[in-house]
């Protein structure tokens, strides 16, 4: 392409151009160039770009022949063969790294959101939504702070101490409902229900219930109203005759005091398994708490 005539002086030959409209026409024109350095740059600038490229830039067909349409067409040709192969890629993984960026971006947000609704409720001194913050919650969720769904929402956090909400447990539950305001909240508490009374995710709840009441350090068990009230509360719905003749059995009985966490969970494997209110398969060699013999023996005695 670029050639040096007799006299020493630079010259550029265009290339061989064909016109679409004329394939075979040819249009030799010499164009002179003074200055070496523009045709040392246009020499590394042909090899740079020819190779990469399969196709031949000897022969180019362009749509009109002007002096500077070979160089537009080259650049066009380079631009092309950029963009396959690795660049695909490239462009894939810039658009993954974009995507993982706005989801954090998204998510810091929501983590912002959720903290502010919970300093709306905390108390300043303890940094935590004590039972006086949790009775506001329960207003502005329009719920009866002895709802279940309290409860529910306390297990969802995993609360460790009763009437209290920390920072931490806060987020955890909040986040896993996808609630960063007291309006999806509110929406949210119904579809927590049915998580919960789902029987994988049941025993785990009452299990959590019984333990959420132990409010003093190395408690073991609870007193024989407290669970009353706990037992209404948690399985009350589910298994309304035997909870009410297990309440009236509690009350009257004088051999117990407390109720501890094997005799809590024995009641609820109970309800589940034997037949009421018959309890025709209730053998009392199996492995029952002795309290649950004793129900069942009020019971009968009360039938006859």
């Amino acid at each position: 392409l670029l050639k040096h005539s007799n006299k020493g002086s630079k010259t550029l030959t265009q290339p061989t151009i064909v016109s679409s409209s004329q394939p075979s026409a040819a249009h030799p024109s010499p164009i002179p160039f003074r200055s070496s350095r523009v045709v040392t740059a246009c020499y590394r600038l042909f090899d740079f770009i020819t190779s990469s490229s399969s196709s031949s830039p000897s022969l180019i067909f362009l749509p009109n022949s002007s002096k500077f349409g070979f160089f537009d067409n080259l650049f066009k040709m380079r631009r092309a063969s950029s963009k396959k192969g690795p660049a695909n890629s490239t462009t894939s993984t810039n658009s993954s790294a974009m995507d993982l960026f706005r989801s954090g971006k998204a998510a810091t947000k929501e983590l912002e959101r959720i903290d502010q609704l919970f300093y709306s409720y905390a108390n300043d001194s303890s940094g935590m939504i004590d039972p006086e913050g949790i009775e506001y919650l329960c207003s502005d969720l329009e719920v009866e702070h002895t709802n279940v769904r309290i409860l529910m929402l306390a297990w969802k956090m995993q609360s460790e101490r009763q009437g209290y909400f920390t920072l931490e447990e806060w987020r955890r539950g909040l986040k896993a409902l996808r609630a960063d305001t007291i309006v999806k909240l509110k929406k949210a508490l119904p579809e927590l229900e049915n998580e919960v009374r789902r029987p994988s995710n049941y025993v785990e709840f009452y299990s959590y219930a019984f333990r959420y009441c132990l409010t003093e350090e190395k408690q073991k068990s609870i007193d024989i109203e407290s669970i009353c009230e706990l037992l209404e509360l948690v399985l009350g719905s589910q298994f309304p005759h035997q909870v009410d003749l297990f309440i009236q059995y509690l009350r009257t009985q004088i051999d117990y005091k407390v109720i501890n966490m094997d005799q809590w969970m024995g009641f609820y494997r109970f309800c589940n398994e034997i037949s009421f209110p018959d309890f025709n398969n209730y053998d009392e060699e199996l492995a029952w708490p002795l309290i649950l013999d004793n129900f069942v023996e009020w019971v009968r005695s009360k039938q006859s």
